[in-house]
This record gives C-alpha cells, sequence and structure tokens, in this order.
C-alpha cells in the first residue's frame, strides 16, 4: 500500500525540513496554505498527523464520505484513515502543521493521540467554523509559525501545548456525547469491542489477513455472550455486532479498492472471505454495486 510519509511531503511539495527535525524531539513542522497549495497531494493514507485551517470553498474526500465546505474549516488528519481535500474556488489560504506521534508522546504528559476524542474511530473531524473561530484558530497558527523561526530553548515544548490547545478546540466542537460517553460496564465493552475492531486495520498488504471477522469472534475475545455483546452495542451505538463489523469491513474495502493495485481477489483474502463470490456478494448488497464497479 502507498503511504505518504513525511519525506515524501517535503519532496513533493519542494519544500524545507526543520534542521532539527529528526532529533529526539519528535517532528513538526508549519506552512501557509499557499506555498504548498499548487501541489496535489494525491489520496492516500499520510503516515503523520495534520491539523489545517482551510479558508475557502472546498470538498473532503473520504472512502465512504464526501463533506462540503463552503467557507471555513478545521480539519484533523490521521494516519489511521486517507482522505483528499479538493479546492473549488481559486480563493486559497489558510495554514496548517504536521507532525508525528513521537512529537507529542515525547511531551511529559505522555498523549497518545489515537485515544483522544478528536481522534477516535468512526469520526470524520472536519469542522465548518465561524469568522470568529477561524480567526481564534488562526492566531494560534500564527504563535506557532512565529515560534518556529524563534531561538527560544524550550520552543518545542511550547509548539505542544499549541497542538494540544488546537485538539481541545475541535473537540470542544464535538457533539457532548462523544466527549462525555457514559462510564459503565455496557459502555466499556462496547469500547473495548471498538478497539478489537480498529487494531485490524489499516490492512497494510494482501498477506495482512483480518483474524476476527464474527460476533462470536469477538464476543470470544471480550469473554461475554454473543448476544450481551448485540444488546450492549445496539443500546450504545444503535447496530448490531454483525452490522458494526460489516460497516467497518465496508469502509476498509472501499479504501483498498480505491487506494490499491491489489486484486479483487487480494482483498477478498485479506478482509478475511474465503472466497471471492463471498465478497462480491456482500459487497454488492452493502453498495448495489460490484467491487470492480465501484473501483471503476
Amino acid at each position: 500500500m502507498d503511504i505518504s510519509t513525511l519525506e515524501d511531503f517535503y519532496k513533493k511539495t519542494k519544500t524545507r525540513e526543520p534542521e532539527d527535525a529528526h532529533r529526539e524531539i519528535g517532528h513538526f513542522n508549519v506552512f501557509k496554505t499557499e506555498e504548498v497549495s499548487k501541489h496535489v497531494m494525491p489520496y492516500n493514507r499520510r503516515a503523520y498527523y495534520k491539523i489545517s485551517l482551510i479558508l475557502g470553498k472546498n470538498r473532503a474526500e473520504y472512502a465512504d464520505k464526501v463533506i462540503h465546505i463552503e467557507k471555513n474549516a478545521l480539519l484533523f488528519a490521521t494516519p489511521r484513515i486517507p482522505y483528499n481535500w479538493v479546492p473549488l474556488d481559486d480563493d486559497q489560504h489558510g495554514i496548517f502543521c504536521i507532525f508525528n506521534d513521537e512529537f507529542l508522546t515525547r511531551h511529559k504528559s505522555g498523549v497518545i493521540l489515537e485515544e483522544l476524542p478528536i481522534y477516535r474511530p468512526g469520526g470524520v473531524p472536519v469542522f465548518q467554523l465561524s469568522d470568529e473561530e477561524a480567526g481564534e484558530i488562526r492566531h494560534i497558527f500564527q504563535k506557532m509559525h512565529k515560534e518556529l523561526t524563534s531561538d527560544y530553548l524550550y520552543k518545542y515544548d511550547l509548539l505542544r501545548n499549541y497542538v494540544m490547545e488546537l485538539i481541545h478546540y475541535g473537540q470542544k466542537l464535538q457533539p457532548v456525547g462523544i466527549l462525555n460517553p457514559a462510564h459503565n460496564a455496557a459502555a466499556r465493552v462496547s469500547s473495548l469491542f471498538t478497539e478489537l475492531l480498529e487494531r485490524q486495520f489499516p490492512v497494510a498488504s494482501p498477506q495482512h489477513r483480518i483474524r476476527l471477522r464474527t460476533a462470536k469472534d469477538y464476543a470470544d475475545q471480550l469473554a461475554v455472550h454473543v448476544n450481551h455483546l448485540n444488546k450492549v452495542l445496539k443500546e450504545q451505538t444503535g447496530k448490531t455486532t454483525t452490522e458494526a463489523i460489516s460497516s467497518r469491513i465496508l469502509q476498509e474495502a472501499k479504501i483498498l479498492l480505491k487506494q490499491t493495485d491489489w486484486s479483487i481477489s487480494e482483498i477478498a483474502y485479506s478482509l478475511g472471505f474465503e472466497e471471492l463470490a463471498h465478497f462480491s456478494n456482500f459487497f454488492r448488497k452493502q453498495t448495489s454495486i460490484a467491487p470492480n464497479a465501484f473501483r471503476g
């Protein structure tokens, strides 16, 4: 699978890495959008995180979602989900930062990004902003841009704080239920199920086959009865176990069909289907079209 690395980013945008980019601090950089907007970044997975303030009319494309932005947007991109950002007019400007996991894990609080609500599985964290909110976000980015070029000894500690300020700003834009889930046994079972499900993705190669495929597989791993797991998930998410599994497998199938040159047989195998026909029937039932038609 083609995964865009930090090195690929600098090569394609013809921009310079910070001199200390590969030191023990982890990687961080910040750019004005107009500095790199003429360089098209392909639809793929990034091996880094990106937070963007985008000002202008745009469209965000994910495997199974398209989000239209009329004016101002704040986007949080994660290595977990590939995406593409398509400008819809010539008046494009804004600012964004890129960083890797190590940049924040070096922080004294030991932040684990995938445990933060903004990066939880299943979400598409793109938020439309008012002009006032866009101004507040721009101010944080401007402080980043200024600090990055300073000689302050502890500037990366300060930059980490600015990144966390952006993350908290985005989390406050999410629905309250996402930030404050019920802390009870049912919620814990649902959370553990989601963790087990997401741990199998992304599928990195045709030889990498997902192991847990059925509701019983997950119930056995969680040491609960399959009926109890179904009841819990239905209450917490509105989906049965089988529906949740199928939804995530379908999402990955769409990503692999659009993003890789693997054969459909290889995709079917990697997603746990014993026969190509089984995968084709599954995909057609979920989308009403065949896998090769979706691939185009």
